[in-house]
């Protein structure tokens, strides 16, 4: 079961990560992007949670986000970890109001 959320900041985001865990999801199925990388990298960092990385999206197409536009990754990683086209569409709009989305596998 895919579970897809949009919160404001932080704090939102690690409340959001401990009631998925108290779910029965684990950190490591548990992504947050953010619009901006550096952002997106220090969040998982400080909430141990996951990047969508090759294992999420396949060699060629990580390979093609080091060209692509920030949108265009955040997408493509977006789809990776489970959302459709259009969902990833909408939630990458999300995004770019400074949002942050967190999605969780089981």
């Amino acid at each position: 079961m895919t579970v897809k959320l949009t919160v404001e900041n932080v704090v939102q985001a690690k409340q959001e990560v401990e009631n998925l865990e108290a779910q029965g999801y684990l950190r490591d199925n548990i992504y947050i992007f953010a619009h901006y990388e550096e952002r997106e990298d220090d969040i998982n960092d400080a909430l141990g949670t996951e990047e969508a990385g090759i294992g999420e999206q396949g060699f060629l197409t990580s390979m093609k986000n080091l060209v692509n536009s920030r949108g265009d990754e955040l997408r493509n990683e977006l789809a990776s970890v489970g959302l459709s086209e259009t969902e990833a569409a909408q939630f990458e709009k999300e995004l770019d109001t400074g949002k942050l989305v967190i999605v969780a596998n089981k």
